[in-house]
């Protein structure tokens, strides 16, 4: 399974961003999918996951800013990302728990990750 990310880059304190991610492979079935961000000196953290059944979760530093969805018929999850502060500034990861067809284990795949820059 591979995961493409795309829509980071560099944007001004207040600005937007919207981030994307598609699942491809030989997949067949996606339960959770979500975005991680790692900041310079610190550890990866969770910014929002969604489940297939769309139950969504937020880190509280995002809540009321930014706005996860996914198409479960194209294996994509995006981020909206409004109000951006400098300190959202970090390498985004997609994640996605997926079954492969002939497998039966749920494995955590990752994208290779997409900067997002805010500047103040």
């Amino acid at each position: 399974v591979q995961l493409q990310a795309s829509g980071g880059g560099l944007v001004q304190a207040g600005g937007s961003l919207r981030l994307s991610c598609e699942a491809s492979g030989n997949i067949f079935v996606i339960s959770g999918m979500g975005w991680y961000r790692q900041a310079p000196g610190k550890q990866r953290e969770l910014v929002a996951d969604i489940s297939r059944g769309g139950r969504i979760n937020y880190a509280d530093s995002v809540k009321g800013r930014f706005i996860i969805s996914r198409d479960n018929a194209k294996n994509t999850v995006s981020l909206q990302m409004n109000s951006l502060k400098p300190e959202d500034t970090a390498v985004y990861y997609c994640n996605a728990d997926a079954l492969v067809r002939g497998s039966s284990t749920m494995t955590d795949y990752w994208g290779l990750g997409t900067q997002v820059t805010v500047s103040s």
